[in-house]
């Protein structure tokens, strides 16, 4: 797939706050999956650890014995993945858009496409109690093939949108910096998003078919949030996928010219995510509540995190690995 070309957008990225220290050691258990890109995670009613693969598979993995079976497979690539109140999943696939697996595994398009145009990344979702569905569509220029591109551009086309029961789509944010995570509160009185390319989360106050005020919640992020869930604990849990990148904040408010240079070079040349973890949760006013961060050789850049019961899970979209450690 060709490279797309970028226009780059000025843009002044905002200061965060110092990163300080996590709030416990890192201790990891990780376990291989059979195939690259455990992108997102879904902890099922039976304890198996569900994640979805590079190559379309979606596979259940024992979290005792590290035994993977085969649940499903997309025919694309699958992203964030979610339990569906009737039976089933709902999974982002970036390729083939917003899909039903019922649970002997057969697939179904609920939405490929927003006014006759195709989605391009369809990347994470939350599903309420009677089944709505907040989903994102991270850009309508760049695939997950060059999801960089995005990134180096930041020229916002991310857009957050409802899938009522009855099929109708209704785009409730637009313009999003790479939209991606996204998290119902605990009483679904809001849905949260998280713009990868702001560094930030964007809270949208939900009131039945109506929409409230849309403001951002929680801090500056000391870095660039993907997935984003719900934790048992009612908490939202944020992957902070990589640090903040000096060069790439440097090339952001000046001549655009000098990111289409960046552009143009090889992938191993231009500015790389690092392979760190840092996950946080915060309360349901936006109060930092868990901050845990560390290294480990086995896994590394988290995009998806789930907590359910004592434990966190995370995937990763640059591994064949997922992990957990204890809730603080």
């Amino acid at each position: 797939m060709s490279k797309p070309s970028i226009d780059p957008a000025r843009w002044t990225p905002p200061s965060s706050a110092p990163v300080g220290s996590p709030s416990r050691p890192l201790d990891l258990r990780v376990l291989t999956a059979s195939g690259h890109g455990t992108e997102d995670v879904l902890v099922r009613r039976d304890g198996h650890v569900l994640t979805g693969l590079a190559d379309g598979r979606l596979v259940a993995i024992d979290p005792a014995t590290g035994a993977e079976r085969l649940v499903a497979e997309t025919g694309g690539r699958p992203l964030g993945i979610e339990h569906h109140p009737d039976g089933g999943y709902v999974v982002c696939d970036a390729h083939r858009g917003l899909l039903r697996i019922s649970d002997n595994g057969a697939v179904t398009v609920l939405a490929d496409g927003h006014d006759g145009t195709p989605f391009v990344f369809c990347n994470n979702a939350a599903v309420a109690a009677d089944g709505t569905i907040y989903f994102t569509d991270s850009s309508t220029k760049f695939g997950i093939e060059h999801w960089r591109g995005d990134l180096i551009e930041h020229r916002p086309t991310g857009r957050l949108f409802r899938r009522d029961v009855d099929g109708t789509l209704t785009v409730l944010l637009d313009d999003l910096a790479f939209g991606n995570g996204v998290a119902l509160s605990a009483d679904e009185t809001f849905v949260v998003v998280a713009e990868t390319g702001a560094y930030g989360l964007r809270r949208l106050w939900l009131d039945g078919e109506q929409t409230g005020p849309v403001e951002s919640f929680g801090p500056v992020l000391p870095g660039f949030p993907d997935n984003i869930s719900t934790g048992e604990d009612g908490n939202i849990w944020v992957t902070i996928a990589s640090p903040r990148d000096a060069a790439l904040d440097l090339l952001l408010p000046r001549a655009p010219w000098l990111r289409k240079l960046v552009w143009s070079l090889p992938q191993r040349l231009q500015p790389q995510p690092k392979r760190l973890i840092h996950v946080q949760a915060y309360d349901r006013e936006g109060r930092l509540v868990h901050d845990v961060a560390g290294q480990d050789g086995g896994f590394g850049m988290p995009t998806g995190v789930r907590q359910a019961g004592g434990h966190v899970w995370m995937g990763s979209l640059e591994l064949a690995t997922i992990a957990v450690f204890a809730l603080p």
